[in-house]
């Protein structure tokens, strides 16, 4: 059997060993006679980290009754300043891998992430402002949550600052120095000691080869040796441990409050690509020497750089080529990142720029547009030509698959929304407008069906495209909608009323050419009076339309009835960001 997967136990686990294998033969078409656990398929097709000595492996928290729990650690910031768009892209990518694990492969992920409010930058920046570390930590930390709720992002299981878990990094590094990889100074320093670890170090560069040794401190054996434990400077924050007074090391952070909650072994790890090393790398050393053991994390996940249009740098604040979260969203909206952030896997590098911003919104206006017809059609209020139910539902099937094959294959996102698009186009092509109803039947089952798989398909990323929910929002939006319904229902009958004339071919014969002449001149007449009498209504009902457009919604006249839809932004939005 292989190693971490849990013996069978009774008729539970004979159960869960069926639901896994069908699991994995409805994921990979295969048998799972001689595989462990059902996260492989999935987990063993991932561009994980895992390279050189380090071999994938199955999660060793395996639940298999009714879904599989993975144990997740994030790093998280440093709070010292604003986020900005680089953090955003990574923190919503690895959100939305976690929505994929959780919706669509029914895995709950126990996640935490450590919050780094102790640190070299944390210290100056308070210094500039003239307050104290720990109130400029608590400020952006507090800020960092706030941005990633507008963004969507899924608050972790626990967050974990460093200040918190003093007591525990200080006997971590003990047990370090006790197995002999780690040593003190006569300064009040400790480092690892990385020549010590042989080439069991160093399996993260070719992840992040783009890196430096650190510079050679004083007290320091080696250039590649890194610090576990510093000490105090004067008037500096700092606690008091066997080495003298002083703060931890930044990696050793991660280490231990990982340890601390998933012990020795964690399934998956995720931060930027340039925490690949030596971060990552350090992280790995540490554990291992720690908890004695051969592998102590199973999959690194690392995301692709934010790069600024025509430069090959990422967005960072050292570069100064970066747009706080904040700026960002007076601009778009969060639901036009994340459709931004699932069109590239989340390993690779993506480029920002207003192009590839408008290419997102663009997409969001396509699916948007497709839903608000298909709910016309659905009401009758779009008539067509007859549907070919069976070509839809054929498609419908065949996106489903791909979506979840997408998934399963390294979390390929890019791939799933080319399926979503795809099948939109298809409904699309059928949802042609006549102008006038044959009365053939309406095929309302599988537009509904495929709105609601789309509907649903997004929403499990962290997106809304319920009907009006996106641009209405807020905890009042169903009311408004129906406002809106109301008043764009009332205006269709007044307008209704104002096109209805009486046809100039509608004479009551009379005796006599004179006669008839005359009614019909009267008649004629009395059409003109009436088109002058009503132009008032028309005009009220075209200034309404103009008003509302204004403010982003946008009525459409058909033939029987209208229909509204919202653009986010609308022109009063759009002449308020122009002026500012």
């Amino acid at each position: 059997m292989p190693q971490h997967c849990l013996p069978p136990r009774g008729q539970d686990d004979a159960l869960a060993e069926r639901k896994k294998k069908q699991i994995h033969k409805e994921m990979t078409g295969a048998s799972s006679e001689n595989t462990c656990p059902l996260l492989v398929p999935m987990l063993g097709r991932m561009w994980a980290s895992t390279v050189g000595r380090l071999t994938p492996r199955v999660p060793h928290s395996q639940q298999f009754i009714s879904f599989l729990k993975i144990h997740r650690y994030s790093c998280g910031p440093t709070v010292y300043d604003r986020a900005h768009l680089g953090h955003a892209c990574s923190y919503v990518r690895f959100d939305i891998i976690r929505r994929i694990m959780t919706r669509f492969f029914g895995i709950e992920v126990i996640m935490v992430m450590g919050i780094t409010d102790i640190d070299d930058k944390i210290i100056k920046r308070a210094n500039e402002m003239n307050i104290s570390p720990v109130a400029l930590a608590r400020i952006y930390e507090e800020d960092f949550k706030q941005d990633m709720a507008a963004l969507k992002v899924l608050p972790p299981t626990v967050y974990m600052r460093v200040t918190d878990n003093i007591p525990q990094i200080i006997s971590f590094i003990k047990t370090i120095i006790a197995s002999g990889q780690a040593y003190a100074t006569s300064q009040g320093n400790v480092y690892f000691d990385v020549k010590s670890w042989g080439k069991r170090y160093g399996v993260l560069t070719t992840i992040y080869p783009d890196t430096q040794d650190e510079v050679v401190g004083t007290d320091k054996r080696h250039g590649k040796d890194f610090a576990l434990w510093k000490a105090a400077k004067p008037q500096e924050l700092s606690w008091t441990s066997p080495w003298g007074k002083g703060r931890p090391g930044w990696h050793i952070e991660c280490s231990t409050i990982s340890s601390a909650v998933f012990g020795k072994q964690l399934d998956i790890h995720t931060g930027g690509i340039d925490l690949a090393f030596p971060h990552h790398e350090n992280e790995i050393a540490q554990c291992e020497v720690y908890h004695q053991c051969e592998q102590w994390g199973n999959y690194f996940l690392h995301s692709g750089h934010l790069h600024v249009k025509g430069s090959q740098e990422k967005m960072s604040k050292s570069l100064k080529n970066f747009i706080t979260i904040k700026d960002f969203l007076k601009k778009f909206s969060s639901d036009q990142f994340r459709m931004f952030c699932l069109r590239s896997r989340y390993s690779s590098g993506v480029e920002f720029s207003d192009d590839t911003m408008d290419d997102a919104k663009h997409l969001l206006q396509a699916i948007s547009s497709f839903i608000r017809d298909a709910n016309a059609y659905i009401k009758g209020q779009l008539v067509c030509d007859p549907v070919r139910e069976d070509i839809l539902w054929e498609r419908l099937a065949n996106t489903k698959v791909t979506v979840k094959a997408a998934f399963a294959d390294d979390f390929d996102t890019s791939r799933a929304v080319a399926a979503i698009m795809d099948l939109i186009h298809h409904g699309n092509r059928q949802l042609k407008a006549v102008t006038k109803d044959a009365g053939s039947p309406r095929s309302s089952v599988v537009y509904g069906s495929i709105i609601s798989y789309i509907e649903g398909f997004f929403n499990a990323l962290g997106m809304s495209f319920g009907e009006r929910q996106v641009a209405l929002g807020g905890d009042n939006s169903a009311v408004l909608s129906n406002v809106i319904d109301e008043l764009v229902r009332f205006r269709a009958k007044v307008r209704h009323y104002a096109l209805a004339l009486p046809e100039e071919a509608d004479a009551v014969p009379m005796e006599g050419v004179v006669a008839a002449e005359g009614a019909k001149q009267e008649q004629k007449e009395k059409r003109q009076q009436l088109i002058q009498e009503r132009k008032p209504l028309l005009e009220a009902c075209d200034s309404l339309r103009g008003d509302l457009a204004a403010f982003g919604i946008h009525i459409k006249d058909r033939a029987a009835v209208s229909t509204w839809e919202i653009e986010e932004g609308g022109q009063v939005g759009q002449q308020t960001k122009k002026k500012s």
